[in-house]
């Protein structure tokens, strides 16, 4: 897998859903704000806590997730 320290898991935290660095900032908030075009900046403004690498790992988490695989299946 990927090298993103940035992305953690805690059952404790957002019920286990991927967030930045331990923090209730939720991947797929991020992922969805560059998705419906916010500008980086303005991220980053309104989310102070959040870094320009934390972005740019909740991007290369979601394309991880998005792979397209080939699977070959025996017919009858």
């Amino acid at each position: 897998m990927l090298n993103l320290e940035r992305i953690t898991f805690d059952p404790q935290i957002m019920a286990g859903q991927a967030c930045i660095r331990g923090m209730r900032i939720p991947v797929s908030l991020v992922v969805n704000l560059v998705a419906n075009g916010k500008p980086l900046e303005e991220i980053l403004e309104e989310y102070p806590d959040l870094e320009a690498d934390d972005i740019r790992q909740s991007l290369l988490y979601a394309a991880w997730l998005t792979q397209e695989r080939v699977y070959s299946f025996k017919t009858a």
